[in-house]
């Protein structure tokens, strides 16, 4: 094993170059996926598709691993920081960035082994969970925001969910409700500026990178099941969520024999004589 991986070598071999060839796509490079991306450079992995529209700027400042006080001024996309930085750690990868939604450019995600989602709206995280589904890809969401309670301090909370093909989906988990939606849809949720620290992205990012190795290694050998773990940040913890003895083990939503593209699936199906 190289020298550069020998301290994760526990991993085994198979599980490095499973790290190493997987393909992985981030799809948001602010505060949670510029923790993500360089992360995710260090362990080893090698091919990157990165989307997010936007340029950094003052506000970013606080908590996006990837931007420079230089890159404000400059005007950069946090794509091309993050893949600067990328570079900067591993010469040898490979860094597809696109200044784009993912949306515009479906085709580049679809080929992914895995996606982080790191987008502040709940309708982001439906579409690209249901892509996921579709192209049965392993989806990874973290998120995190502060509310002001009526009394008492400000309280810190997020989560970070994996969503298996087969397994439940964020509707199943509670996590996505009609309601939720709805009032985003009407401005009473929306993402706007809501706050965001680096020390609580940082935990969520780094506890959804563990997760991504297990996937792709095995390393711990212990049997899988539904991940959704709920950050407390006002007493720093991260721990299961209460909703998940009760999540249903069949995803009424994306049942498994209805888990696939449905437009690849309708070109490939065989003409009728």
């Amino acid at each position: 094993m190289d020298d550069r991986y020998s301290r994760q070598g526990f991993l085994g071999e198979a599980g490095q170059r499973a790290i190493e060839t997987a393909r992985v796509g981030f799809c948001g490079l602010g505060g949670g996926g510029s923790h993500i991306a360089p992360q995710s450079a260090h362990l080893g992995v090698q091919n990157f598709v990165l989307f997010d529209a936007d340029h950094g700027d003052e506000s970013n400042m606080n908590r996006t691993m990837t931007l420079m006080d230089s890159d404000v001024a400059a005007g950069t996309l946090k794509v091309e920081a993050a893949k600067r930085r990328i570079l900067e750690i591993n010469p040898r990868a490979k860094v597809e960035a696109y200044p784009c939604r993912w949306q515009d450019r479906p085709k580049d995600l679809q080929t992914c082994d895995l996606i982080f989602g790191c987008v502040d709206s709940f309708s982001e995280r439906q579409q690209l969970e249901a892509f996921c589904r579709r192209n049965l890809i392993c989806y990874t969401d973290i998120g995190m925001d502060v509310f002001q309670a009526k009394e008492g301090p400000p309280a810190m909370s997020g989560q970070v969910i994996v969503s298996m093909p087969g397994g439940p989906y964020m509707f199943c988990m509670g996590f996505l409700t009609e309601e939720k939606l709805g009032r985003e849809a009407n401005n009473y949720g929306a993402a706007g500026g809501r706050p965001q620290v680096v020390w609580a992205n940082g935990v969520l990012a780094s506890t959804a990178l563990g997760l991504a190795v297990e996937i792709l290694t095995h390393w711990t050998q212990a049997p899988r099941g539904p991940i959704f773990l709920s950050y407390r940040g006002n007493d720093g913890t991260l721990t299961p969520d209460v909703r998940l003895p009760h999540i249903p083990k069949v995803c009424a939503h994306y049942p498994s024999d209805q888990v696939g593209d449905p437009v690849f699936k309708k070109l490939s199906a065989p003409a009728s004589a």
